[in-house]
This record gives structure tokens, C-alpha cells and sequence, in this order.
């Protein structure tokens, strides 16, 4: 008998209205319309981020080098360290080239990838221009896996146990 009770003081009790809040939308668009116009602008293809991206699908941490075409010649750059099943974005901007040179290695300096385009490394960070004469220069000639990204603008490469 007591909820009872309850039940009908919450009905007669009076109600407080709850003024809501009203943005200020540009004429009479409607709060839908706008959030489906915000949707359309993020989904749109209108400037893609272009990149490639290397994803290490082995149990080991790799070391990788990069090489392409920049300005006409030849160039290299490491190292970007990528964990076991992890991806990074190696190239951010959209990719001008069809093909991307890879050079991976383990932590012990073991090549991962054994490719047959000879580049240019070097032990620590480095941007090396050319790929001619390495040991002239004071690099190292490491040989590169040569990817195929058939003028993509966007492309994946994954790393896996064995040379593709």
C-alpha cells in the first residue's frame, strides 16, 4: 500500500520544466543536419592522407631503412624501429613513386629482407643522397627489397618471416 501511496504522489507532484539549451545553428539547419554535414566533411575524399606503412607481423622488433627516389636521385633514410605486430607510417606524405626500397634488420643487425638493389646505410640515423660507391663514402651497402606500389597513393607493406 505503500508504493501505491508513492506512485500517486509522483503523478500530482508538479513537475519542474527543464528548459533546454538551443545552440545557435546557422539558419534553420537542424541539429541532424549538422552533425550529418560534419560526418560528410571528415568522410570525404577531399585531401587524402597519403603514406606508406610498414607492419612487422614477426615476433621480433625490426630495424628499417628506406629508400626512394627524392628530387631525381637516390635516397636513403633509417632507422625507424618497429615492435612485433605493430605498424608505422615510414613515408607521410602521398607517395610520387612506384617503388619503395626496404631494408630491415633484428636488433642483432641480421638482415630480415634479402633484396637485391644495393643502397646505401649507415649505423646510426642517417639521410644518405646516392646510392653509388657506400663504402667510398664511409656507408654501408646493404641490399634493399625493391616494393612494387603500382603508383598507389597510399600503400601497406608487411613484414613477415620470410622475404616475400
Amino acid at each position: 500500500m505503500g508504493l501505491r501511496i508513492l506512485r500517486i504522489l509522483r503523478q500530482s507532484w508538479p513537475r519542474k520544466q527543464r528548459s533546454r539549451p538551443r545552440l545557435p545553428l546557422p539558419g534553420r539547419m537542424t541539429l541532424g543536419a549538422l552533425l550529418g554535414a560534419a560526418l560528410l566533411s571528415i568522410l570525404s575524399p577531399g585531401k587524402a592522407h597519403a603514406e606508406f606503412t610498414v607492419c612487422n607481423q614477426t615476433l621480433d622488433v625490426v630495424n628499417l631503412a628506406v629508400g626512394q627516389k627524392v628530387d631525381n636521385a637516390d635516397q636513403t633514410d633509417g632507422w625507424w624501429t618497429i615492435g612485433a605486430n605493430q605498424c608505422v607510417n615510414v613515408i607521410r606524405e602521398e607517395l610520387t613513386n612506384r617503388y619503395i626500397y626496404l631494408y630491415a634488420t633484428d636488433v642483432f643487425g641480421h638482415a630480415i629482407l634479402n633484396g637485391s638493389t644495393e643502397m646505401c646505410i649507415d649505423r646510426r640515423r642517417f639521410s644518405i643522397r646516392g646510392i653509388e660507391e657506400c663504402w667510398q663514402r664511409g656507408h654501408i651497402a646493404a641490399r634493399f627489397v625493391e616494393v612494387d606500389t603500382q603508383e598507389q597513393v597510399r600503400w601497406t607493406y608487411f613484414l613477415t618471416g620470410s622475404s616475400p
